[in-house]
């Protein structure tokens, strides 16, 4: 892995702010944030009560979700889930001004590095938001370490995906001191639109952006951009 994800426990805040600020309903757009409601909810020895009566409050509002596997893990809580065929950012957000009418927040449990796309849009629907940051995202420290060794046994290599723009900032540098001239064979990846933008904006040359952030979507696009010209 490229980087930690350190979960904080504020979420018990966030569990009893949904009650008492009456907010519509929920998003969650990474599954870092759903793993952090659950070991809050753990670690303070709240899951007898979210079994007894919060889930089932939870579950009267709406609970938005980008991508299956957030959707998977929501759902081992025990929520029921809107939204995770969207794909990304951009498309759940036009999903939810499509659904959404009430003045009250929607709670926005995210990281320190969360992208503005989803909030910019639905502010500018007028729907309001209520974020709370509920992990942090920090360099693994052994990334270097870990690069070089791969690099030093395998050479540099066909392809390199990216699953979010923060693992593209902490590895970057590395890849291009490790690669050398040899850059400009690598096929680089990207899980979704938004990390395909931030490669672009580094300049990279994009051959694969999946269709949906799921393993065989990119195990697809790869596979079609690591052909030969001219194969089918």
């Amino acid at each position: 892995s490229l980087f930690y994800h350190l979960n904080f426990c504020l979420f018990p805040v966030s569990l009893r702010s949904f009650l008492i600020l009456k907010i519509t309903g929920t998003h969650f757009t990474s599954p870092r944030a759903v793993e952090a409601a659950q070991l809050c909810l753990e670690k303070n020895n709240k899951t007898e009560v979210w079994e007894r009566s919060l889930k089932e409050k939870w579950n009267a509002k709406s609970v938005y979700v980008v991508g299956n596997a957030t959707a998977s893990l929501v759902s081992k809580i025990g929520l029921d889930t809107e939204g995770e065929t969207c794909g990304n950012a951009e498309k759940l957000a036009e999903y939810i001004c499509s659904r959404e009418s009430s003045a009250l927040p929607l709670l926005f449990p995210c990281g320190n590095l969360k992208r503005e796309i989803l909030p910019k849009a639905l502010k500018d629907k007028g729907i309001a938001m209520e974020s709370v940051t509920v992990y942090q995202t920090i360099p693994h420290p052994g990334i270097q370490g870990n690069l070089n060794s791969y690099y030093s046994q395998q050479g540099v290599p066909a392809s390199i995906t990216f699953f979010s723009p923060s693992g593209l900032t902490y590895s970057l540098k590395h890849i291009q001191e490790l690669s050398g001239d040899n850059i400009d064979q690598i096929k680089f990846a990207a899980i979704g639109p938004t990390t395909a933008h931030a490669l672009a904006a580094q300049g990279l040359p994009i051959s694969c952006t999946a269709e949906s952030p799921t393993p065989q979507a990119l195990a697809t696009g790869i596979r079609k951009a690591l052909q030969p010209h001219g194969c089918c």
